[in-house]
């Protein structure tokens, strides 16, 4: 089975091929990726790009037209005996990619 390290929206992934993920938001009218692979794991054989591995492209799809939330964060501001409280919430959004072939 061959695995791939990609960079997408300047995270590293380790994925296989029909692997669905979800990554930073991407551009709206993205139907299809086409990424580098950093690292290509084929069995016993493991190839390290400098930066990239040479001839070897990760083809994936979006699935999701929608963007996905995120889980809920509440970041909050709080000084003792000053009164001062503030609580606010913030839900990152994503999109779901699934990787279709790795060449």
């Amino acid at each position: 089975m061959k695995k791939a390290v990609i960079k997408v929206g300047g995270k590293q992934f380790l994925v296989a091929e029909k692997e669905t993920l979800l990554v930073d938001l991407l551009p709206e009218g993205t139907k299809e990726l086409t990424l580098d692979a950093l690292l290509v794991i084929d069995g016993e054989k493991t190839e390290v790009g400098k930066p990239t591995v040479k001839d070897v492209t990760v083809k994936a799809k979006v699935t999701n037209e929608e963007p996905v939330k995120g889980e809920k964060l509440r970041v909050i501001r709080y000084k003792s005996k000053k009164r001062v409280h503030k609580e606010i919430g913030h839900r990152q959004k994503h999109s779901e990619i699934q990787i279709i072939s790795i060449k």
